[in-house]
């Protein structure tokens, strides 16, 4: 290949990595959609997020659970809203309770793949996730969008770009999680609280 042929290829590659960097878009403030399961029945999940809070929403049926959590983890809460069992309940986690449960979440080592496909509309790569145990999971990861960590699994924040399909971990259940859109835009008012008249208790008493 010549000088000027290279030089050519050179700046039309230039050119292309500008176009790409520039698409990347960036929110602050919006809502990511997944769908997930609830004890093996489909459910759908949206994580409202700002820069300093997030509320993860599961809907399954009639009944609805609201996580709300700090981007410091300094406060947690479980918000439930069950008809069928007439509960309206938000049980707050105690810092001890907080230090505990990210004590116990895994942590991992990232090893990012030359593979690549399209999931949800987002291009992404596949980054294999491995435990300190050996045990490794397939993470598809999109540098489409940007987004605050709070939008972002606590365990892959670290990962180098928005998780779109991922294996989540929950009371020792794994399940694999896929986001389908994000939203750019303010929550609904409330999203971020509990809502009057739930009944607060303790994290041991839902037990």
């Amino acid at each position: 290949m010549n000088i000027k042929i290279m030089t050519a290829a050179f700046g039309i590659a230039l050119t292309t990595f500008a176009i790409t960097a520039k698409a990347q878009k960036t929110i602050t403030e919006g809502y990511a959609s997944y769908t997930t399961d609830v004890r093996g029945q489909p459910a759908e999940a949206k994580k409202y997020f700002k820069p300093d809070s997030t509320a993860l929403i599961i809907t399954f049926g009639a009944g609805n659970v609201k996580v709300l959590s700090t981007a410091k983890h300094d406060y947690f809460a479980l918000v439930l809203d069950i008809p069928v069992a007439q509960m309206q309940k938000a049980a707050i986690a105690t810092p001890a309770e907080i230090e505990e449960g990210m004590n116990a979440a895994p942590t991992f080592t990232f090893t990012p793949t030359a593979e690549t496909k399209v999931i949800s509309g987002f291009n992404c790569k596949k980054v294999v996730a491995k435990t300190t145990d050996g045990k490794s999971y397939d993470v598809w990861v999109t540098n489409d969008i940007s987004i605050p960590s709070t939008g972002i699994s606590l365990y892959y924040q670290s990962i180098g770009g928005v998780p779109i399909q991922y294996t989540d971990f929950q009371q020792g259940e794994e399940k694999v999680v896929t986001l389908t859109s994000v939203t750019e835009g303010k929550a609904p008012a409330g999203t971020y609280a509990i809502p009057a008249g739930f009944e607060k208790v303790g994290m041991s008493d839902l037990h």
